[in-house]
């Protein structure tokens, strides 16, 4: 096999649009015939640049070269340009390609890719969802509601989910960390009460942050949250220093959980080593795809650590963390969106069932990708997947906040 052709669409999801502005999808074929699908979960640039970096990546490395070559492919272009160490858009663009010589090598041996990195250790992956509006909300004011989010955790947790997310701490910005304000704090402290009071003891509580606070800011808030004793504390600073998350983990009696905005395994091993957390949560879409994020599964086993592959993209990537989590010892939970657009672009090959997802039979990625509905709906805005808000946080009327690609009412 030879990897000949590539083609990339940039696909926006339909209003509400959870998941990002647009997701990246990379479709590779062999000079034999076979395709295989990946995503890009890149940010740092626009589509247009994401797509030349992609398709320099691959005419540099993957085109001519046989897909099986994975290792010699990871550091040929881990190395682009007298590097050798993680650089976040061109490992971006990597782990898209990656992704599909995986799904090329399934297809060509009939055999899920599960089958091809250790095999089946979990028959079902437990997986979580974010907390998002129900049909009679608003979702406007859904965000800094913890009524309606207790109702929304209700619903999930009666649909099966054991393990629900949230994120009412107030706006990341391109400031940097900062304190949060006093009324963050307390409403955090609402959320917690509000949706353990609703699940009681049937689900987790995820508390999610994205890099807002400065070190001491995230203690503060975290050992706000201690009595309601949520599953983890998802990256409580930035990823700029990898080295304070140790600082949080000793100060909260909270588990921290860090690793969306970080690649390949020498990020990771640094936040590893210094103790900075127990729970990994790799973007497969930017971690360095499969292979990368099945060898940091076996660097976390020797931390006692787990893995909880992340999820704000689209389904290619989804389908991407469900075989890694099929094959791994160590795993605690993948994340899941669930939409009709989402659900519609795999043709519904792969779906949660009472809060788990079966591990996919078929061959490759397990999925069947609606390629004319992809390219459907292009993406023709000017915004990033997600952005950083430039104004700082309001101390004084409090924050509203609905993340880096709002959904607002249509």
């Amino acid at each position: 096999m030879k990897l000949q052709d590539l083609d990339i669409i940039v696909t926006a999801p339909p209003h509400p649009g959870w998941g990002g502005r647009y997701w990246i999808l990379v479709k590779l074929t062999t000079a034999c015939g076979i395709t295989g699908w990946g995503e890009c979960y890149a940010a740092s640039v626009g589509p247009d640049a994401m797509q030349a970096v992609i398709r320099d990546v691959f005419q540099r490395y993957f085109e001519g070269e046989n897909p099986e070559n994975i290792e010699r492919l990871f550091r040929r272009t881990y190395s682009s340009g007298f590097t050798q160490r993680p650089d976040l858009t061109v490992m971006g663009a990597f782990s898209g390609l990656e992704i599909a010589c995986w799904d090329i090598l399934g297809k060509q041996r009939d055999r899920p890719v599960w089958a091809l990195i250790g095999g089946m250790m979990n028959e079902r992956i437990r997986a979580y969802t974010y907390l998002y509006p129900l049909p009679k909300h608003n979702l406007t004011d859904f965000w800094t509601s913890p009524d309606q989010a207790a109702e929304a955790a209700a619903d999930c947790v009666a649909r099966g989910y054991t393990a629900v997310k949230f994120d009412p701490a107030g706006p990341y910005t391109m400031r940097g960390g900062h304190q949060p304000a006093m009324s963050d704090i307390t409403q955090s402290v609402a959320f917690c009460k509000a949706i353990r009071e609703a699940v009681g003891d049937k689900a987790d509580l995820l508390f999610g942050t994205h890099g807002q606070f400065n070190t001491h800011g995230a203690i503060r808030l975290g050992q706000a949250l201690e009595p309601y004793n949520p599953l983890w504390f998802e990256e409580p600073i930035p990823p700029d220093n990898l080295l304070e998350f140790a600082e949080v983990a000793r100060a909260v009696r909270i588990p921290v959980a860090t690793g969306e905005r970080m690649t390949t395994r020498s990020e990771f091993a640094t936040v590893l080593r210094s103790g900075g957390t127990k729970i990994l949560q790799p973007a497969l879409g930017r971690a360095g795809g499969i292979w990368e994020c099945r060898k940091l599964a076996a660097l976390a086993e020797s931390f006692n650590a787990e893995m909880a592959p992340h999820l704000y993209a689209g389904p290619i990537e989804w389908a991407a963390n469900i075989q890694l989590a099929t094959a791994i010892p160590n795993l605690l939970i993948a994340e899941t969106i669930e939409t009709d657009f989402h659900d519609d672009l795999i043709k519904g090959s792969i779906r949660v069932e009472e809060g788990f997802v079966p591990a996919p039979q078929a061959p490759g990625l397990g999925i069947d990708v609606d390629e004319a509905l992809a390219r459907a709906h292009p993406y023709t805005g000017s915004g990033l997947h997600l952005e950083m808000q430039d104004a700082p946080c309001n101390y004084a009327e409090g924050n509203d906040f609905q993340g880096g690609a709002p959904a607002s009412d249509p």
